[in-house]
């Protein structure tokens, strides 16, 4: 859309509001950021979307205090969740213009249908990670100058979410369109704090589509100066028990990986820790995952799997697995000796690890591997949900098991570093939606 009045005068005061968000309560900084933005802009309204946990819509956060004349606050929509003042209210992606900035990862503009208002939504990332969006109603067509303030606030917007969401459950409410069992709460728990990871050598993402026992899946990774841990593992089972048993693997995994463990003494470590607990708890539980780390400098990919699913690798058109030597998974004997097996990563590479989940009991009839190969132009973020939702649909919206899937592009040259715009790599996010 092209500008059509210019107004670089409209500049929001950025560290103001950084100001303003470290003296507000944390429940209110980012109402206290989009606040001094909308005042800055003349705004007629402003607010924050978060992005609800499925990956399948947006939550309008916002406060609804009690009125004083009556002493009751208004009745909640249909689509409305309330506790006590706080309100959100999802809004399911549609292929509209917020699914639009969201997948795109650009400031969309348009003119409110009717009126003289003009709406911005610009995407709330950081590293890649899709927080949400702020939304903006202005009485004026933005120009250029405007619109990069409005991205440049918003990205600022997702390091305060991020600040903050570690002193309240507000954004953690918001973005959970349904109910937590014991066991899925154990197991958010174990996840890491982002799904998404843009940096110069590589984009990673990962998502997990849990089943209604949950099943023990998890996924972590790390990056290191010149080293990028991840892992998939799957604990057999279901509920509490499963979610204990892939608790106790996810900890063992980091904790050794934390003290400078090579990946094949995490390996030794996590399986031992698992017979012991196994023992002790009268319990046969066991994991299977793989276990890798890719060499920053030269894509040089170390894998240990212990009776996993293999990977797949998408390069140039063909899509195949990772021949794997497989050991016994983890928790089975004591003194398993586990090995690792290495390749190289070109540039343009694409790594998929999923857990069965994926292509196993109701799922069995769902080809991955095309699935994979028809996601090929995608951000890994866009990927790992659609490769979800067409498991879900071949399942009839009800899964068996967990389904993981860790997703990683290889560009190399590690040595450049990631050209970004507002939290986002723009040459690899998806095309806008048609």
């Amino acid at each position: 859309m092209t500008p059509v009045q210019t107004d670089g005068s409209r500049r929001p005061d950025v560290s103001g509001s950084l100001d303003s968000a470290e003296n507000a309560s944390p429940v209110d900084a980012v109402e206290s950021v989009t606040r001094s933005l909308g005042v800055a802009l003349g705004a007629a309204a402003a607010s924050f979307l978060i992005a609800d946990l499925s990956g399948r819509a947006l939550v309008r956060l916002t406060h609804v205090p009690l009125r004083a004349a009556s002493g009751s606050s208004p009745p909640a929509a249909d689509d409305e969740r309330r506790v006590d003042a706080e309100s959100a209210t999802v809004l399911p992606f549609d292929g509209g213009p917020m699914e639009q900035a969201m997948r795109g990862q650009d400031v969309v503009v348009r003119p409110v249908a009717a009126s003289t208002l003009w709406a911005v939504l610009a995407p709330v990332t950081e590293r890649g990670e899709a927080i949400g969006l702020l939304e903006l109603v202005l009485p004026f067509e933005p120009g250029a100058a405007t619109v990069a303030e409005i991205a440049r606030t918003a990205h600022l917007l997702a390091f305060v979410i991020i600040a903050n969401r570690r002193h309240t459950d507000l954004f953690e409410w918001g973005r959970r369109t349904r109910p937590f069992t014991l066991a899925a709460e154990i197991q958010q728990r174990l996840l890491p704090g982002a799904y998404t990871c843009e940096a110069g050598a590589f984009t990673l993402a990962a998502w997990l589509e849990p089943a209604a026992q949950v099943a023990g899946d998890v996924f972590d990774y790390s990056v290191e100066r010149d080293v990028l841990h991840l892992s998939v593992a799957d604990a057999m089972g279901h509920g509490i028990a499963s979610a204990m048993t892939a608790s106790i693997c996810a900890a063992s995994l980091r904790g050794t990986r934390r003290q400078g463990a090579s990946l094949l003494e995490q390996a030794a470590a996590t399986n031992a820790v698992l017979v012991e607990h196994g023992a002790r708890a009268a319990d046969d539980g066991f994991v299977t995952a793989l276990v890798g780390r890719i060499a920053l400098a030269t894509g040089r990919l170390e894998l240990v799997n212990a009776g996993h699913l293999l990977p797949f690798l998408a390069r140039a058109g063909d899509v195949a697995p990772i021949e794997l030597a497989p050991d016994l998974p983890f928790g089975l004997f004591a003194g398993t000796v586990y090995h690792s097996t290495g390749c190289t990563l070109e540039p343009g590479d694409r790594l998929v690890i999923v857990t069965d989940g994926m292509i196993e009991h109701g799922a069995a009839g769902y080809d991955l591997q095309a699935g994979i190969d028809r996601t090929r132009a995608l951000h890994p973020r866009e990927m790992v949900r659609i490769l979800s939702d067409d498991v879900l649909e071949a399942t009839g919206q009800t899964l068996g098991d967990d389904a993981t899937m860790l997703v990683l592009d290889w560009h190399g040259h590690h040595v450049h570093e990631r050209s970004s715009v507002s939290g986002a790599y723009p040459g690899r996010s998806s095309e806008p939606i048609s």
